[in-house]
């Protein structure tokens, strides 16, 4: 039996620890404020195929590339006015931004494309590795490929364990849902990539212009950006996704809402992701929540969809890529 993660504490000497395991090559499970990754330095084309195999993703899925700050851009990507500007407005937080990438980052990385996706994030324990490890650090989310994103260190455990040996313990994550990617390679037309909890209102007020959004991906060569294929956060339990909808008898699904449902006599196959329906909390616990579901047996998870746009719009997204046949 192969032996499982390791689990640290943010302490100064882990940290120091874990700063040498990258800067060997190795892999570190880390916290974000968004989900949990799986980190490497990014300039080693060795150590980015070494994230591909611990998760089994295609290489046709580019990492994202995190920095610890402003002036640590240029080394990875070839920024230009609107993407500073956005970078001095949102950084460090949760927004990715897709620029020409420098020779820096090896085409492992990037699915063979001449861009890179590149975040500051803001988890200080995160930062704090960054800077010890003393280069950039491509972090997809640390899971299999293609399932749920994890949001704690022992989700990162019970996955992925066997394939890491080592995992930084940040606290749940704060947002619990990926980064917001924008493509700026042309500033003059900005697309969204990937909704998420900076919205596409707030990136084009910051901009001063409109942000497109672009369509849903669904070829299987190399893609912009991670989080664009069809099917993608899955659950193995069968996901149905509702607009509205009322539970059926029986204990063999699971029903999910966004609030807690009014009207409805209380089961034990019932859910909800925040009593009152607060976003912020709901988009929090959506991975965790489905992850616990997915693990009880259920035939079928029925799924409330949010409406509107910002985080609902994100958990919407997530949700339908979920669902996907």
């Amino acid at each position: 039996m192969a032996a499982q993660a390791r689990i640290y504490r943010g302490t100064p000497r882990n940290l120091a620890l874990l700063a040498r395991r990258i800067r060997a090559g190795g892999l570190v499970a880390v916290p974000t404020e968004t989900v949990y990754g799986l980190a490497a330095d990014a300039t080693s084309r060795a150590a980015c195929l070494g994230i591909f195999s611990a998760k089994g993703r295609p290489f046709s899925d580019p990492l994202i590339v995190h920095i610890a700050s402003l002036r640590d851009l240029e080394r990875v990507a070839r920024p230009n006015p609107a993407a500073l500007r956005l970078a001095r407005k949102f950084w460090p937080g949760p927004l990715t931004i897709v620029l020409p990438k420098t020779d820096a980052v090896p085409d492992a990385a990037t699915a063979g494309l001449k861009s890179v996706a590149v975040r500051m994030p803001s988890h200080p324990l995160f930062r704090r590795l960054i800077r010890l490890a003393g280069v950039p650090l491509a972090a997809p989310s640390a899971n299999p490929f293609g399932y749920l994103s994890p949001t704690t260190a022992d989700h990162v455990r019970r996955s992925l364990g066997s394939r890491v040996g080592h995992i930084l313990d940040g606290g749940p994550s704060r947002i619990g849902l990926e980064s917001t990617i924008v493509d700026l390679r042309n500033p003059r037309r900005p697309r969204l990539l990937r909704p998420g909890a900076i919205t596409r209102a707030q990136l084009a007020g910051a901009l001063g212009i409109p942000v497109a959004k672009a369509g849903r991906s669904r070829g299987k060569g190399a893609q912009l950006a991670p989080g664009r294929m069809e099917r993608h956060y899955s659950p193995r339990t069968p996901l149905v996704l509702h607009r509205r909808m009322a539970p059926l008898p029986g204990p063999g699904e699971a029903w999910l809402f966004i609030a807690m449902p009014r009207g409805i006599r209380p089961r034990a196959n019932v859910f909800w992701l925040d009593a009152r329906g607060d976003l912020r909390r709901a988009a929090r616990r959506l991975f965790s929540t489905l992850r616990r579901l997915d693990e009880r047996g259920y035939r079928r998870i029925h799924v409330e969809l949010p409406a509107g746009g910002g985080l609902a719009e994100a958990m919407a997204d997530r949700l339908a890529r979920a669902g996907a046949s």
